[in-house]
């Protein structure tokens, strides 16, 4: 029997989970909706900030001169590489001109419904088993569908998570969240205080530093130890501000003109109805097995929870697992044992000191990780030289943040790679 694949999201997520469902039509039947007008999803650059003229929110982070912070080596798809002449750290253009070819070359356009806004997502209960019902709206219409399934791949860098700090109310300057940073000119002759020393908050503040009078990296991580220009500094996180000033927590103050909030991203799922029963708390999105499939309804998963990580590959390894769940090659277990799972994944972070807003985090997690999904899901994982490279590029970046993006790499095999 074919099932229908409700897939939320066009962008490198959504495109991934097309490509596998529609590459097993007898198993597949893949309905694309995406809000734009195109694919992409945040790598879809655009000028502007805050709505469109139509009044809906921009979807994109990306800033004008954003170059990857990962190589392109380790960033692609399973077999389908980026261009050779390409830098190994590209411009955002670059991607989203990748994931057009990638659209294009597995011929994904014919499922993708565009400028379709998913309004409302349920669980319906039929003949023992779960369909959903999905409520969009493409072009001005709203039309109802069921499917057998749903693959959420909406992404996580849509919604600011802005932080609460004592006395915004009074300072009198500009207080800008990164999710609307375009370029650094605006920026020119100021005194900015970057709070976040996230890839996000490192990249903006080296790039404001070049037009701005000073920059304060502001963060509560060990102090980082690369190089940086002569005009950033690094202090504590904010403890509060003032009409001109920022406090910072270990009692420094300094005046200055603009905080950039580079604080991340909330997770948003509201067109989820109430039934889907998922919830959002302290940035844990729950109940989810192995951080992708709904314990109790689980022909309902998410893509691209996860965070720290190297993306692209890992999407592929999540949709693979999704789509051996469907078809039954890889039975999941009672939906008490998988809550169970997730609750020894929760704590396990905890014990480590983890915050619980860190539930989705990878990092070095990520290998094991995708290991245990190709496992389960019986296909190959990933190339342990894309986990080599990975992590010669984080050492390199933590000691010279701002000229490791100067550097070429190739992968050489299995486990090997060379700096070119």
């Amino acid at each position: 029997m074919r099932l229908r694949v409700a897939v939320i999201g066009g962008g490198a997520a959504g495109l991934c989970a097309l490509r596998h469902l529609s590459a097993r039509p007898d198993r597949f039947e893949p309905v694309g909706m995406e809000q734009q007008a195109g694919v992409g999803g945040t790598w879809r650059y655009t000028d502007l900030v805050g709505t469109y003229p139509d009044g809906t929110p921009v979807q994109s982070s990306m800033y004008k001169n954003l170059r990857t912070n990962l190589p392109k080596e380790v960033m692609a798809f399973p077999g389908f590489p980026f261009p050779e002449e390409l830098p190994s750290f590209m411009h955002h253009t670059d991607v989203q001109n990748y994931l057009e070819r990638y659209c294009s070359h597995y011929g994904l356009e014919r499922y993708l419904l565009f400028n379709t806004k998913v309004q409302q997502v349920t669980p319906l209960r039929r003949d023992s088993k779960t369909e959903w019902n999905v409520t969009y709206c493409t072009n001005g219409k709203q039309h109802c569908e069921i499917f057998d399934a749903v693959m959420v791949c909406n992404g996580h860098y849509e919604v600011p998570l802005i932080p609460n700090i004592e006395g915004q109310d009074v300072f009198q300057g500009q207080i800008i969240h990164s999710h609307d940073y375009r370029s650094p000119e605006a920026f020119s002759g100021k005194r900015v205080a970057c709070l976040g020393a996230a890839p996000s908050g490192q990249d903006i503040s080296l790039e404001i530093a070049t037009c701005a009078q000073q920059v304060i990296l502001s963060h509560n991580k060990p102090r980082l130890p690369t190089v940086l220009p002569e005009n950033v500094n690094q202090k504590t996180g904010i403890k509060q501000l003032t009409h001109n000033t920022v406090v910072f927590n270990n009692g420094d103050e300094e005046p200055v003109d603009v905080i950039m909030l580079c604080t991340g991203y909330r997770y948003s799922f509201p067109f989820l109805s109430a039934e889907c029963a998922v919830t959002i708390e302290e940035e844990r999105v729950t109940p989810l097995y192995k951080h992708i499939i709904h314990s109790r309804l689980q022909t309902l998963s998410f893509i691209g929870i996860c965070k720290i990580i190297c993306p692209f590959p890992l999407f592929d390894n999540q949709v693979r697992f999704v789509l051996a769940t469907l078809d039954g090659s890889c039975p999941l277990p009672p939906a008490a044992d998988m809550e169970a799972d997730i609750e020894r994944d929760f704590r396990q972070r905890l014990a480590e000191g983890l915050p619980a807003r860190h539930a989705h985090t990878m990092g070095s997690r990520q290998w094991a990780y995708n290991d245990m999904l190709a496992s389960m899901g019986n296909f190959q994982s990933i190339p342990r030289a894309i986990q080599n490279l990975y992590d010669e590029v984080h050492r390199i970046r933590v000691l010279d943040l701002p000229n490791y993006k100067n550097r070429r790499y190739k992968i050489t095999g299995e486990e090997g790679f060379q700096e070119l």
